[in-house]
């Protein structure tokens, strides 16, 4: 007799991630197994590591334990790293229980990282800053070739929520990537699952979960939309609001993929010799592929990208299409935006 449903399921997801970051690692091979070992580069591991990001709940727990069913068939190893945010009394006791579970599912290696929350954007994204910092070092100091998310088709409807709210372009409704990261670091193989399906496949393996109390309280946005916001529109719009949601990210994404590579493509050819760009030239482009250019020009001046939304990037605009001699305008990280001339200027100010 086969595995439950929910742990194929979840075991299947992995299983095609993991052949992915093997076939990168082997270059090019397009049928990994154990054996490749035998075409690995000089001075690579014969054995390539795998991290899993592991809280704890439900669908990181899952995510670990078929890391650990899936990586030894391919001839990989795989390790498992906990964050401590220190935001809640006893987190780092839970930190090491949390370890002690990876360990004992056969991952190794397992650190427990505990990190300082700042203030910075909001406790949800600093946290999350924090977190990834960590990850990121967790994945440089152990030589991992990937780092595995847990995050779920829930999360993703979720992500396209909050990029909708804030009205912030069609990259912020692509929600998640599935790679992300330097050299496509992170691996999302769960976004096509549901939530459900992750617990349930801990109820049925008898992994214990534990249920982190920000994610139901109100004082958190996702955690508002999570519990109040998705059921609602559920409630208005019938079920398969989140599978709906989940197909807006992907399609979103592929249209974001395709105006970026324009942008990037045309952006030689609205500079002048000196590099400058020229306005009348991007007054041509279509207001996406312009807008990208713009922002991406602000970016390489020294705004931070975090901190850059959709009316700074109209403002900046309005110097090409509605140029009645305003003055210049500031942007995050002291970056100055002005019209001389014929040409857009983006500076330090």
């Amino acid at each position: 007799m086969g595995p439950h449903p929910a742990v194929a399921a979840i075991r299947l997801a992995v299983r095609r991630v993991l052949h992915d970051i093997l076939t990168e690692y082997f270059s090019g091979t397009s049928e990994p197994s154990p054996h490749d070992s035998e075409r690995t580069a000089p001075g690579r591991p014969a054995s390539p590591l795998v991290l899993v990001a592991c809280s704890g709940g439900a669908d990181s727990m899952a995510l670990a334990s078929a890391l650990a069913f899936e990586a030894p068939k391919l001839g990989m190893r795989a390790g498992g790293i906990t964050v401590d945010h220190g935001l809640q009394a006893g987190s780092d006791a839970r930190a090491e229980e949390v370890a002690l579970r990876m360990r004992e599912l056969g991952l190794e290696p397992v650190e427990s990282i505990t990190v300082r929350v700042g203030r910075d954007g909001g406790p949800e994204a600093a946290a999350r800053d924090a977190r990834y910092a960590a990850l990121d070092a967790a994945a440089k100091r152990h030589s991992a070739v990937a780092v595995l998310l847990g995050h779920t088709r829930d999360d993703q409807a979720e992500t396209v929520l909050l990029g909708l709210a804030r009205g912030s372009g069609i990259r912020s409704l692509s929600g998640m990537a599935a790679v992300s990261g330097a050299d496509g670091r992170y691996r999302r193989p769960f976004l096509q699952l549901d939530r459900q399906t992750a617990r349930k496949a801990c109820m049925v393996q008898s992994l214990p979960v534990w249920d982190d109390p920000h994610n139901a309280d109100p004082a958190y946005t996702r955690s508002r939309l999570r519990h109040e916001g998705l059921p609602a529109l559920e409630k208005a719009l019938g079920k398969g609001v989140v599978e709906a949601l989940a197909r807006t990210a992907q399609l979103s994404r592929d249209d974001a993929d395709a105006l970026d590579t324009w942008a990037s493509q045309a952006e030689a050819s609205v500079r002048d010799a000196a590099g400058l760009l020229e306005c009348a030239k991007l007054y041509a482009l279509p207001p996406a592929v312009r807008r990208r250019i713009l922002r991406r020009a602000a970016i390489e001046a020294g705004a931070p990208a975090g901190s850059l939304f959709a009316r700074h990037i109209e403002e900046v605009d309005r110097l090409i299409t509605g140029w009645r001699g305003q003055g210049a305008i500031n942007l995050p990280g002291k970056v100055v935006a002005q019209r001389q001339g014929g040409r857009l200027v983006i500076r330090q100010g």
